[in-house]
């Protein structure tokens, strides 16, 4: 088992290095480099890369080749770091993968206007891999973007309601994470030309390993090392995020500790001073542990839903994904 793992973390960060390779300089030369330089200061901030990852990993998993949909893989990290580009903005992050947000190190002009060129730059690169299901891919691709924009505003909104449940928070991490790692699987996997079965049973992978992404990392927000993490710790109590921490910890408490997770709703946010009170809390109340077990849960999900991929080594590459993705603490 060490040896596939570590056969398929070769796999992994061969194809990150391309991806890497192509970001280093896919818009150096072009103009205007008022707008394209903050572009490239996005686009070369590192990252996982987990979305052009399970574009090209599902469309290996339907008998293509990675360079079949190098293109589209290229396309969804466009979209995505589009995405972060503005959420940083509506959440007034100074800081993303450790370095300054585009708008803190240029301004909030310079932000949006680059975020609105990654949308159509993001389409750009995805033609140049549409067939003949041209149609069917570009869908696909529009249905993420609704979803994505769709789940930031349902995050944007319940920071102001105070009654959110669990179920409302679910709703909301599908639209705003999940589906677009949905998408990716389904892009990959519908450019190839898989079979029906082949394709749904990806597009549930990526749903639920969405699911399990985000509320991990509701929980490394809390609970990872900063250095490691890119970002400051307690961001989702500052700005009064209802994360699944969050709801969890107020379905569970009772009396002083329930009023003090009230107080968060009430003046829509913490100080900093107070996160270590908090995350106290949180330790308390046990919902570190029931977070990580939901985690867990989707993860197991997302490996039981690969039952329709023929093909050994792509089941195992994708299950050894989904697994690494458990174990990260950034």
């Amino acid at each position: 088992m060490a040896d596939s793992s570590n056969k398929f973390e070769l796999v992994y960060r061969r194809e990150l290095r391309k991806i890497e390779k192509i970001f280093s300089k896919i818009f150096v030369k072009s103009n205007p480099q008022s707008v394209y330089e903050p572009i490239n200061y996005v686009l070369q901030g590192g990252g996982k890369r987990i979305r052009p990852f399970l574009v090209l990993s599902s469309a290996h998993a339907v008998g293509a080749e990675f360079k079949d949909v190098s293109n589209a893989a290229i396309a969804v990290e466009i979209l995505h770091n589009f995405t972060l580009v503005h959420d940083d903005i509506m959440d007034k992050a100074d800081k993303r993968r450790g370095r300054d947000t585009l708008h803190i190190r240029n301004n909030v002009d310079t932000a949006i206007l680059a975020g609105d060129l990654m949308t159509a730059l993001a389409y750009n690169s995805l033609l140049k891999d549409c067939k003949n299901n041209s149609k069917d891919v570009i869908s696909l691709f529009t249905k993420g973007v609704i979803e994505v924009c769709e789940g930031q505003s349902l995050d944007k909104d319940y920071e102001l309601q105070s009654d959110v449940s669990i179920k409302d928070y679910k709703v909301m991490i599908y639209k705003k994470t999940a589906a677009l790692l949905e998408m990716c699987c389904l892009l990959g996997a519908t450019i190839s030309k898989g079979k029906p079965d082949e394709i749904k049973a990806l597009g549930n992978y990526g749903k639920n390993l969405g699911m399990a992404f985000q509320i991990q990392d509701d929980l490394l927000d809390i609970a990872a090392d900063e250095k490691n993490f890119g970002k400051k710790i307690g961001g989702d109590l500052v700005e009064g995020k209802k994360t699944y921490l969050f709801l969890r910890a107020l379905e569970k408490a009772s009396g002083s500790d329930k009023e003090l997770l009230l107080d968060v709703i009430r003046n829509k946010g913490i100080d900093k001073s107070n996160i270590d009170k908090y995350k106290l809390l949180y330790l308390n109340l046990g919902v570190l542990e029931d977070a990580q077990k939901e985690v867990i849960i989707y993860t197991n999900k997302a490996v039981s839903s690969l039952i329709s991929i023929k093909n050994n080594y792509d089941k195992d590459l994708l299950k050894w994904f989904a697994l690494t993705l458990l174990q990260r603490n950034k």
